[in-house]
């Protein structure tokens, strides 16, 4: 018989898993059609915008994540008024941050492409792909924000139905606009805007349905309760900035020590390393209303099966990714139209970049462990290190001590330092048992 915890992940894990899945991989599928249709330059391109995408999505972490840790404890202490509270500061907080994204990103594009290191070989197409993407910020914040609400309300299944719709609905208007009618990575971002809209639509039904227990209704802004949500929506935030701040110095060394066929590489190594991210972070946002619940209801021993229960999940996770790459990994490049110099370098580099996953699966649950569970400062630790120091350490300095190649561990070396340290903090912060707040 299975038990009321099993049922939980079921119910929680997998289809929050499929979800985030499936968003990362209409990622993917926009990498294989701009691969074909566009070619091998253009997925260079895209991959030079990466980290304007990225940051935006880190930024929306920061309302997203940091409301529904707060409202899973709230919920978990029965204050059904105050999680509503928290959802509405929230939404108010992602409407402001995707505003001025946006307003950044179509209105200034040509600077913030030359920041990015678009050369001559890039420019053109970065600049077409970076502004249609912007004019989509604001329904992809508001989606975002639904995604999370919506899953710790008790609708995970619609959540995870939204988003596969979403994800087929945006295949075919890749394939529509960058095939039939040419549109190239213009068409690419419209068709990833559209989908996002259509989502949003979706998840909206939840609220004209009046399901679970959240409201939208006219309230009044409390400064405290913005600063608490930004608290602990802070160490996700920092973590989303590891992808962003790694690629931009990746694609600096490779750019001046290998050339652009790495960079073009590297941008087909992005694409598969967002489809591990999304298992790792589906994993971990599945399983935080479980484990914020049991924080607030004060609940050991459920507490700490989940978390077991997610480094688990995500070990297994990495190392069928691993496998898989080893063995198919030819055929993965050959999906995004790599020429042929491209394909062999990209071959060898992909499995070495790949150990990367094995580590950086602990590094993910133990920080959504912390933050869920009211230690943001340890998780805010954990999150800093391998997104800004650590990472850029071992990025910028391995290759002029040990020559351009090394590049390819820089990933599964610098998650490995943050790894030890992790488990450090986690010892020390649980020595004498969980500190309930």
């Amino acid at each position: 018989m299975v038990s009321s915890r099993s049922k939980n992940l079921i119910k929680y894990v997998i289809p929050t898993m499929l979800g985030s899945v499936s968003f990362f991989l209409f990622t993917i599928v926009d990498g294989i059609f701009v691969g074909q249709g566009v070619g091998t330059d253009a997925l260079g391109a895209v991959n030079l915008m990466m980290p304007f995408v990225m940051v935006v999505n880190a930024l929306f972490q920061l309302t997203t994540i940091g409301g529904v840790t707060v409202m899973a404890i709230r919920f978990g202490r029965k204050d059904n008024e105050g999680a509503n509270q928290v959802f509405l500061h929230s939404l108010l907080g992602a409407l402001v941050i995707s505003l001025v994204l946006c307003l950044i990103g179509t209105c200034l594009t040509g600077p913030v492409c030359h920041l990015l290191g678009a050369t001559i070989t890039y420019h053109e197409m970065a600049v077409d792909y970076l502004f249609w993407y912007s004019l989509f910020i604001i329904p992809s914040a508001l989606s975002t924000a639904f995604q999370g609400f919506l899953r710790n309300d008790g609708s995970p299944l619609l959540v995870s139905g939204a988003v596969v719709f979403g994800a087929i609905l945006n295949i075919f208007g890749d394939w529509l606009l960058v095939f039939p009618l040419q549109m190239g990575l213009k068409g690419a971002a419209i068709a990833t805007g559209v989908s996002q809209c259509v989502t949003l639509l979706i998840l909206s039904f939840h609220f004209i349905l009046k399901k679970g227990k959240l409201r939208i209704h006219r309230f009044k802004p409390q400064t405290a309760l913005f600063k608490k949500i930004a608290i602990r929506g802070l160490p996700e935030c920092i973590a989303q900035f590891a992808t962003p701040v790694t690629t931009l110095l990746m694609n600096k060394v490779l750019i001046t020590q290998v050339g652009d066929i790495a960079v073009n590489s590297y941008s087909i190594i992005s694409y598969v390393a967002s489809f591990s991210v999304a298992v790792f972070f589906g994993t971990s946002e599945g399983l935080q209303p479980l484990i914020g619940n049991c924080y607030g209801a004060k609940d050991t021993p459920d507490l700490k099966f989940y978390f077991h229960s997610g480094l688990i999940i995500n070990f297994l996770g990495s190392a069928l990714i691993n496998v898989l790459l080893l063995i198919f990994g030819n055929h993965i490049c050959l999906l995004f139209g790599a020429d042929e110099a491209t394909l062999a370098y990209t071959t060898q580099a992909m499995p070495i970049y790949a150990l990367g996953f094995l580590v950086m699966a602990f590094n993910t649950m133990i920080s959504s462990y912390f933050y869920s569970t009211k230690r943001s400062k340890q998780a805010d630790v954990i999150n800093v290190l391998r997104s800004f120091i650590i990472n850029s350490i071992v990025i910028l300095a391995l290759p002029a001590i040990f020559g351009k190649e090394i590049i390819w561990y820089a990933f599964a070396i610098y998650e490995a330092l943050v790894l030890v340290i992790a488990v450090i903090l986690l010892k020390h912060s649980e020595r004498n048992g969980i500190v309930y707040q």
